[in-house]
């Protein structure tokens, strides 16, 4: 899957395609915490933020999430989603399946098995215009090398205005 297929759907949100003029940055709210785990193990996801730039004329825009996802066994990926918080009935950790993986690099001191992960897409004017203004989720599910899972709907989130 392409990243213009994904970020339409991340903006989206599946297929919430209905919307208002060009977004501006009207602010962001990251996680502090670790998120919750889909068992009894499973990896932890921690200063999670997100940032959203919004086209201009001539310029895209772009949304990058960043958050430090770690586990005993190692980290295997962070699967992105951003959605609108309108979206009913909200993404679970099955629709994550489909979503492109951030970038993770190693991350602290030799033997952690921290990662910084970021996931960084490119957002058009088209994109930002199709898609609905109000408060934005970005939803994350991190996989350990293990197998253990963490599923967080609501690990960031954002408010764009048209």
């Amino acid at each position: 899957m392409s990243k213009r297929a994904v970020t339409i759907s991340a903006l989206a949100g599946a297929a919430l395609l209905a919307g208002a003029g060009a977004y501006a940055f009207a602010g962001e709210t990251g996680g502090s915490g670790s998120t919750g785990s889909t068992g009894s193990t499973g990896p932890e996801v921690a200063k999670a933020s997100v940032a959203y730039v919004a086209p201009s004329a001539d310029k895209d825009g772009s949304l990058t999430f960043t958050a430090r996802v770690s586990d005993d066994s190692g980290v295997r990926n962070l699967k992105v989603l951003a959605w609108p918080a309108s979206m009913t009935p909200a993404p679970d950790a099955d629709d994550m399946a489909h979503v492109e993986s951030a970038t993770c690099e190693p991350s602290g001191p030799s033997g952690d098995k921290a990662v910084l992960c970021t996931y960084t897409v490119k957002v058009t004017s088209a994109e930002a215009a199709a898609s609905p203004n109000g408060a934005w989720h970005v939803g994350v599910l991190a996989s350990a090398e293990d197998g253990g899972r963490t599923f967080a709907p609501k690990a960031a989130g954002f408010t764009v205005k048209g």
